[in-house]
């Protein structure tokens, strides 16, 4: 016995079926000719026989093995078999009818739809491949091909249960796609979202009705929903590059750079010419590079990202979040390098264009701390845990700029010399030495006078002591003031005296102080 599949001889030993290539079938039979061994002559007319089809043994065999891969779930293993039973006799409707069965189940409904209309070409009165067609057709929104199988199903079964609801089913289907598109029409976009949740319910796998309704939700200013239905429109048609288009723009509207890129790369797969998802693709390209770019330069702490994120306003100036995200991300940049002054203008204006940004606020609250403006710097920082109380970074920047402020209306070192809060242990020194000079007792005449400077005098002394020891400076940037008796252990007697003198006595207090000041 022998039956050509594809190149391939079905050859009989025993009980057993072996595939190998007709090649070898053919020099085997010669080899047997001149051995006179061989046991099986085919003829010319059944080697024709084997060119058109397998054997019924073994179509039945692939249908055997697909039915228990399938009930196995092992769907791609049962699909190859029912494949070959397809091929090995394509006047077979069941065999169609139940590769349909296992694209179904595989998800593939727009693959099973061929299969089921052949199985019905062969059989037309094949009710339960016409009633899986219909059902298939309803959930693609086609109510006019689907209702003409459930109505033939009727016309043979006229009390066929399912197919009576089903009808009815396309029916109502019908009605609500045209009041959906009535509604659209009349610009009635809300009505037009309430009548499409039914329609969607009925038809899944519709693409026409998910566009339409993200049209409506794009109309309405809700770009995140349109996103959730036009993302299954790809997978719903078979080239739709305009939903791939639409999708990167929404995603790039919303700042989601790098998902837009996804999506215009998919329309680009599909049509690497694509006039319109080529220009759009080299936009996004640009930005999200010279976003990506700032970002690193950020992490770098190198000042640079300022020059980046100025080009990204340039880049994109009409998308508000693009330079919204820019501002706020130029804020944050000079106040990590100390620039208190343009940071609190840059920060405000980010503050005014997105007025509910935690990070925007936080940031300006820092610049505010660096121009020691600590009152304005407790505002933004209670004004941030409105719109971010689970933040640590607010929590505790708030609790440190309180400290702050309560410090600086005892004593502010920074003020006392007249310095920046980034200033660097050389200028401390220099405006130390200038202070001191200026406000030492010795250069005052009378009592009243020498009491004022000496009290100058230990303040410049204090802030000298703490600014120029970096553990104390810390300290005291953290909002804790390291010469106050009451941060001191077991609460008293302090490290400068009662006077505030920072080394342990007060000169002063020895009544003659004619001496000549060291300035270290």
């Amino acid at each position: 016995m022998c039956s050509v599949y594809f190149g391939w001889s079905w050859t009989q030993t025993g009980v057993e079926l072996h595939r190998v290539p007709v090649e070898a079938v053919i020099v085997r039979s010669r080899l047997h000719d001149v051995q006179s061994k061989m046991s099986v002559v085919v003829s010319t007319s059944s080697a024709f026989d084997c060119v058109l089809g397998a054997t019924h043994v073994e179509i039945e065999h692939h249908l055997e093995m697909g039915r228990k891969l399938l009930a196995a779930g092992q769907l791609a293993e049962a699909l190859s078999h029912y494949h070959s039973a397809v091929e090995g006799d394509s006047k077979n409707y069941l065999t169609y009818y139940k590769r349909a069965a296992v694209f179904l189940a595989m998800g593939k409904s727009k693959s099973a739809l061929p299969d089921l209309t052949r199985a019905i070409q062969l059989k037309p009165d094949f009710l339960a491949a016409r009633l899986q067609r219909g059902n298939i057709l309803m959930k693609q929104g086609n109510t006019q091909e689907a209702r003409e199988d459930f109505e033939a199903v009727l016309q043979r079964s006229p009390d066929h249960e399912e197919a009576q609801e089903q009808l009815l089913k396309a029916n109502e289907l019908e009605e609500l796609q045209e009041e959906a598109h009535a509604a659209y029409h009349q610009g009635d976009y809300s009505a037009t979202i309430s009548v499409l949740e039914r329609v969607i319910e009925i038809s899944p796998w519709d693409p026409e009705s998910r566009e339409l309704r993200a049209d409506c939700y794009i109309r309405m200013g809700d770009p995140q929903k349109a996103i959730q239905d036009l993302t299954p429109t790809t997978r719903l048609r078979n080239d739709n590059r305009a939903a791939f288009l639409k999708l990167s723009m929404l995603h790039y509207s919303l700042g989601e750079h790098h998902e837009s890129l996804n999506h215009i790369r998919e329309c680009l797969k599909l049509d690497q010419d694509d006039k319109e998802c080529f220009s759009h693709y080299k936009q996004v390209k640009k930005l999200s590079k010279q976003l990506d770019v700032a970002e690193e330069l950020i992490q770098e702490d190198r000042s640079e990202a300022i020059d980046k994120y100025e080009s990204v306003m340039k880049t994109e100036p009409s998308v508000q979040f693009y330079t919204n995200l820019a501002k706020e991300r130029i804020c944050f940049c000079l106040v990590k390098v100390k620039l208190a002054l343009e940071a609190i203008d840059v920060c405000s204006e980010a503050h005014q264009r997105d007025p509910r940004n935690a990070n925007v606020l936080r940031d300006r609250a820092e610049a505010y701390i660096l121009n020691q403006e600590y009152e304005k710097a407790v505002q933004d920082y209670q004004e941030a845990r409105e719109f971010d109380g689970d933040s640590n970074d607010i929590r505790e920047g708030l609790e440190r700029a309180q400290k702050l402020l309560k410090i600086s209306r005892k004593r502010d070192y920074y003020k006392i010399l007249g310095v920046n809060r980034n200033a660097n242990k050389q200028e401390i020194i220099k405006a130390y030495r200038k202070l001191a000079q200026q406000w030492h007792p010795d250069n005052f005449q009378s009592e009243a006078e020498k009491k004022e400077a000496e009290k100058k005098f230990i303040d410049i002394a204090s802030a000298k002591e703490v600014l120029t020891d970096p553990e104390m400076r810390q300290k005291f940037d953290a909002g804790e003031d390291p010469l106050d008796p009451e941060n001191q252990q077991g609460g008293g007697g302090g490290g400068h005296g009662g006077h505030g003198w920072p080394f342990h006595f007060n000169p002063f207090e020895s009544g003659s102080f004619h001496f000549k000041f060291q300035y270290n």
